[in-house]
């Protein structure tokens, strides 16, 4: 779950996540030939079976099994891997929520995988494998959720920065409590948000292009930016937007304008956990989701709701988390306050919409937990 950083690390920016208590999870046993057979205690996902070669062919779009080819077909193209598994998989996480349950499909496969064929899986080799992996079924996605799905720590966040990839953990502290609420409306990256996503990310490249070209012009700095890290370092975000204005209009403005800010505000709010500084933090939040609202327009009418029920439930601060265009939100309180958030969106926005059955899937406090592990048994 992203708790600042959003729409960012597809543009290189550092991002400030951490993992949840929640998991997929695979069974399996290795196979000597390259067959790959996956079964789903969900009724909702048929068995999916293939084998592995150098180009794996997908399933229609909007398959779940493209997300268990997606990492096969890249280490078959990286590793040459052969040898495939058959096993059973069981989840506890919400599909297309914004709570990355698509990410950590392509890593569960993808350690499994690793382990049998004897792929190294230390993170920072392995999780920018996986980040390209997942871009087989057509979202052009960074990789923020792949990495802190493999490399989290307990009790901690992580920001995250790319080229080269680097995790600094930092401690989350004991008394916050990140809540994490479904608005019930599905996002699927891999079904209709996906062209408006992955057109978020054209737009963030050309307005880069364009910006570069005009500061190197324009004597803003005398170093040569030429990627968003660069240019964040070398100059100030107000006068990266004051000097955006200048030759961008319309959406290419507004989206550089989230890009650069929200940078801004990862570094600000990894300050904030340092000292404890739970308003700081929240005030950060709220900016963050006005910013994807009115600049990155990746928000959605329930998204605002119920960021907008949480705050008034009394939590510090609330935005939209992951991708957009619904799925969830995550709101900051302390052990103090935190039952009165929850109190006011059961009621205020659950109950309301009829939502308050199975409500410990679709409203909970997240737990910074570890990342992804593979173990051995033998019957």
């Amino acid at each position: 779950m992203n708790l600042i950083g959003e729409h960012i690390d597809y543009n290189d920016l550092p991002v400030f996540p951490m993992a949840l208590q929640r998991a997929v999870r695979i069974a399996l046993r290795p196979r000597d030939d390259g067959r790959v057979v996956l079964h789903n205690v969900s009724p909702d996902f048929p068995t999916v079976e293939f084998e592995i070669e150098p180009a794996i062919p997908p399933y229609v779009k909007g398959s779940w099994g493209n997300y268990v080819k997606a990492p096969a077909n890249e280490l078959a193209r990286r590793f040459a891997i052969w040898r495939g598994f058959e096993g059973v998989l069981s989840s506890d996480l919400p599909v297309a929520s914004g709570l990355s349950s698509s990410s950590a499909l392509v890593n569960v496969v993808g350690l499994a995988l690793a382990h049998i064929n004897e792929v190294s899986t230390e993170v920072r080799e392995f999780s920018p494998v996986m980040a390209d992996a997942e871009r087989y079924v057509g979202t052009r996605g960074g990789g923020m959720d792949q990495t802190i799905s493999l490399g989290a720590k307990n009790r901690c966040a992580a920001h995250i920065s790319f080229n080269p990839l680097r995790m600094r953990h930092v401690t989350v502290p004991d008394d916050w409590c990140f809540i994490v609420a479904d608005t019930g409306k599905r996002a699927e990256k891999s079904g209709a948000a996906q062209t408006a996503y992955n057109l978020r990310r054209k737009e963030c490249e050309e307005a880069l292009r364009i910006v570069t070209g005009y500061v190197a012009t324009a004597n803003i700095t005398d170093k040569l930016c030429i990627r968003y890290p660069e240019l964040v370092k070398a100059v100030n975000a107000d006068t990266l937007v004051e000097a955006a204005g200048q030759v961008l209009q319309g959406n290419l403005l507004r989206r550089f304008r989230h890009v650069v800010t929200e940078a801004d505000r990862v570094e600000e709010a990894v300050d904030r956990v340092f000292a404890a500084d739970v308003t700081g933090f929240g005030a950060l939040m709220d900016a963050s989701h006005a910013s994807l609202r009115s600049d990155f327009h990746v928000s959605s009418a329930e998204l605002d709701e119920l960021v907008a029920v949480a705050r008034e439930g009394g939590a510090a601060g609330a935005r939209l988390t992951g991708a957009g265009f619904g799925g969830f939100i995550v709101a900051l309180a302390d052990r103090w306050t935190v039952g009165g958030v929850l109190e006011t969106l059961v009621a205020d926005y659950y109950e309301r919409r009829g939502m308050a059955d199975r409500i410990d899937d679709r409203l909970f406090v997240a737990v910074p937990s570890a990342g992804a592990s593979f173990d051995r048994f033998r019957a």
